[in-house]
């Protein structure tokens, strides 16, 4: 197989994000939340590998056709952001006003936030949280908190997008990796898990998941805060 062929390849996987989106858009309008997710939860992996994929490949160069860069922020914004925010606007997590001002404020938010330029720090990292409200919105559905909760935390990560706070990517960050990378494998391992049990209130997955969030949520700004050592 020629680099060529290797380099088209994972354009393709890339690409089959949008089919997942679409499956996971389908199940969303009929409101199975659980099959919705476990979409989600597949498109969320296939975003995980593609990239690593893409650099040993060299697709800019090997593939330079297609821009993998905008598929990917295409695919993104409607599995991160688009069909998690219709979900929590459909499902009863927040009735009335509150699901109109949750979906208004995630969309448009997450719309200049995937515009900007200079979302990726120096050891990419992403400088403001990277709306990834499908993590958001899987755990809602699977702890259920009061609608003020639910509010707080789409307002308050919207507003973080352009904050200068620092959130780790699990595979490109190299500080921590170790431990990221470990996490954020469990988180999507707990997500599907929660979402084949179609978010049964005594599943252990909950559990896992809201830990491995408080990691995903907190490590970047951590490291922030701790002065990496000198080598």
């Amino acid at each position: 197989m020629t680099s060529k062929i290797k380099a088209l390849s994972v354009h393709l996987l890339t690409a089959s994000g949008a089919v997942f989106a679409m499956l996971a858009m389908l199940a969303a309008v009929d409101e199975k939340w659980g099959l919705m997710f476990l979409w989600l939860v597949v498109a969320f992996a296939v975003d995980g590998v593609d990239g690593p994929l893409a650099r040993k490949y060299d697709v800019r160069n090997n593939a330079a056709r297609f821009d993998g860069v905008l598929m990917d922020l295409i695919i993104d914004y409607l599995t991160y952001v688009f069909i998690p925010a219709f979900a929590l606007f459909r499902s009863d997590l927040l009735p009335g006003w509150t699901g109109w001002l949750a979906i208004i404020v995630i969309t448009y938010a997450s719309a200049m936030y995937f515009a900007d330029s200079s979302m990726k720090t120096k050891d990419n990292s992403f400088h403001g949280f990277p709306g990834c409200f499908n993590m958001l919105v899987l755990v809602l559905f699977a702890v259920s908190p009061p609608i003020w909760v639910i509010l707080f935390l789409v307002t308050v990560l919207s507003v973080a997008m352009f904050l200068p706070l620092k959130f780790i990517h699990p595979v490109r960050t190299v500080r921590w990796r170790l431990v990221s990378l470990p996490v954020a494998l469990a988180w999507t391992f707990f997500a599907g898990w929660a979402a084949w049990v179609d978010f049964h209130p005594e599943s252990w997955a909950h559990w896992g998941l809201v830990i491995t969030s408080i990691y995903l949520v907190f490590a970047g700004i951590a490291q922030q805060i701790i002065p990496e050592r000198a080598r």
